[in-house]
């Protein structure tokens, strides 16, 4: 394996071995594809049947439940698919297989009938099961003994992330809204397939790396970690899980399950999975409520059986759990009732000058990433075209494809008198902002000034509020009950810079210090407890998103973004004034 390493190390892309190119390419268009479908859901959903563009006109409640669970599944499979990949598949093969899925998921919702629609669905969920957690473990693998250079190479694969967002939310939404739906949902499979196609084509470029695990690398991950147990006997006591702890794991899960599938079943169709109530609620919300006791049931009497260092450590990283979830709750409006606040209640019509400038604004928005992307494209097939050259050019071909779309839709923009700008564009700004953003927090947090993880929790709760208080403030003229509005894009525009300010201050935080914090006997569970509070914020983001017309129509818009202002500055604060215990609660660690 260090032979492969090494030999993945001679070819050199930017100071990291080529094949990280690789992988940046295969997220770039897994990521294109994802969030190119992503920002179309609620607006496919939502449009009416009778148009240019027919949709489902679903109600917004509706939309806003299916996509909730769909979102939060996509961060519980990762937690099947990691341990599938370490056991049987390997991981590269796992990032192929998850590829293959996700391509015909795409395919699928291509179609646009109800049948294909969930089965596209389904498809995308399991894919990204596969997919999420393999490709950043073959990263992981690759930096073995190389520790040193692993923070910079995360740092340019997450640039491929962002692009891959950025790109796929422009283009997909491009199509979409000026040429049917159905091309946007298939533009997302054609990139997935050649994301596949250009990852599968390079695999001589890895050697054994991430291959399929044989028994004698499971030995060595088994010493390893006994080893790492070892070196934790002075902090935590032996505590394997017993046959109550699998049971309440399998009961807590399967509520959950019921209630993540039931919610949009009830709101869609009017029936139920559970017909019977449960301690007066209707019966999914009643297992939702059991399943939540003995979840709590589960953790304390796990934590209760650690000595007092580990204890109080798991103790820090529930209350960033619980963080989290309020976190995402909000963070991901941005799918649902941002998205739709951008197509039915934004002036998106620009005139003379703002339209010229925003055009010229658009276009070095559009071709610089593009141009130093192509440029990094050039660079790895200067180094590698004899070694995968069929890799090289299958991402030849898929920038042309990306370059074409791009005059395509740039041409149509500045061909036009005005500009009116498609709601899905405003997607792209979150990505944006990361990409020009990350530099500057990154060089806070080595600074001397790095706040603690409790006061980065809060201040990123903080502008996450500030940012919707900024919405409230410019819906608060929209009368109760109004389905359309022309409110200045200014207000959207400021409030995912907020957003994104906040994202960077808490999102990457919460594996880093799970890792620090949780002893290693409970590593694994501990990481899928952390995926579960994702999980949870999604699901709680659909069904808070999807009361956006009760509460508009009783009270106003803007009474609906000030409780996403309120409750995460609330939150926050509550963060900051938790400061001192969380800090005596990690025990030293930063």
């Amino acid at each position: 394996m260090n032979t492969d390493i090494e030999n993945l190390f001679k070819d050199r892309v930017l100071g990291h071995p080529a094949g990280l190119m690789v992988l940046f390419f295969t997220e770039m268009w897994e990521r294109f594809s994802f969030y190119g479908m992503r920002i179309l859901l609620i607006l496919f959903l939502t449009a009416p049947i009778i148009s240019d563009n027919p949709g489902w006109e679903w109600p917004r409640e509706n939309a806003l439940a299916l996509i909730g669970t769909y979102a939060s599944l996509l961060y519980l499979t990762p937690i099947i698919g990691g341990y599938v990949a370490d056991r049987i598949t390997g991981y590269r093969l796992a990032v192929v297989l998850g590829c293959i899925i996700m391509t015909l998921g795409h395919a699928a919702m291509a179609l646009e009938t109800t049948v294909s629609f969930y089965m596209g669905l389904a498809l995308l969920v399991i894919g990204t099961g596969f997919f999420k957690p393999n490709i950043t473990s073959i990263i992981s693998e690759m930096y073995k003994g190389k520790e040193s250079k692993k923070d910079g190479a995360y740092t340019i694969f997450y640039m491929g992330v962002n692009a891959g967002a950025f790109f796929g939310m422009m283009l997909c939404g491009y199509l979409a809204e000026n040429y049917g739906w159905s091309y946007g949902f298939g533009l997302a499979g054609i990139f997935m397939f050649l994301g596949m196609l250009q990852f599968l084509l390079a695999k001589n470029l890895f050697g054994e790396i991430g291959g399929k695990p044989t028994n004698i690398s499971i030995d060595k991950k088994a010493n390893k970690e006994s080893t790492k147990q070892e070196e934790h006997a002075q902090l935590e006591k032996l505590n394997p899980f017993t046959a109550v702890d699998y049971i309440l794991i399998v009961l807590s899960s399967l509520g959950g399950l019921i209630y993540l599938f039931n919610d949009p079943i009830e709101k869609i169709s009017g029936s139920q999975i559970i017909p019977f109530s449960i301690f007066g609620l209707s019966g999914s919300n009643g297992i939702v409520l059991i399943a939540l006791i003995l979840f709590l049931v589960l953790i304390v009497s796990r934590i209760a059986r650690y000595i007092p260092v580990v204890r109080d450590r798991i103790i820090a990283v529930a209350i960033f759990g619980l963080f989290t979830v309020f976190f995402f709750a909000a963070f991901e409006q941005a799918l649902g009732s941002m998205t739709l606040f951008a197509r039915d209640y934004t002036n998106r019509q620009l005139i003379g000058t703002a339209a010229t400038v925003f055009k010229i604004v658009d276009t070095l928005l559009t071709t610089v990433p593009l141009i130093i992307i192509s440029w990094v494209l050039y660079l790895l097939a200067k180094k590698t075209y004899t070694k995968i050259g069929w890799s090289n050019l299958v991402l030849a071909v898929a920038f042309v494809g990306i370059w074409a779309l791009v005059i395509l839709r740039l041409t149509d923009k500045l061909s036009q008198e005005g500009n009116q700008i498609d709601a899905s564009w405003f997607g792209i700004l979150n990505s944006f902002f990361i990409i020009t953003l990350a530099p500057f927090f990154s060089r806070w947090w080595e600074s001397k000034y790095n706040p603690t993880a409790a006061m980065k929790y809060g201040i990123g709760l903080i502008l996450l509020g500030l940012g919707f208080a900024v919405l409230a403030y410019g819906s608060s003229g929209i009368e109760p009950g109004a389905r359309t509005a022309s409110v200045s894009m200014i207000f959207l525009i400021i409030t995912y810079l907020l957003h994104t300010m906040g994202e960077l201050c808490l999102s990457p935080l919460g594996l880093s210090y799970l890792s620090k914090l949780v002893p290693a006997r409970m590593i694994g569970f501990m990481f899928g407890i952390w995926y579960l509070a994702i999980a949870i914020g999604q699901k709680a983001a659909g069904t808070a998103g999807g009361m956006i017309d009760k509460i508009s129509e009783e009270y106003s818009l803007g009474i609906f973004f000030l409780v996403f202002a309120l409750v995460p500055i609330s939150v926050g604060l509550l963060s900051v004034f938790l400061n001192p215990v969380l800090k005596k609660l990690m025990h030293g660690v930063r």
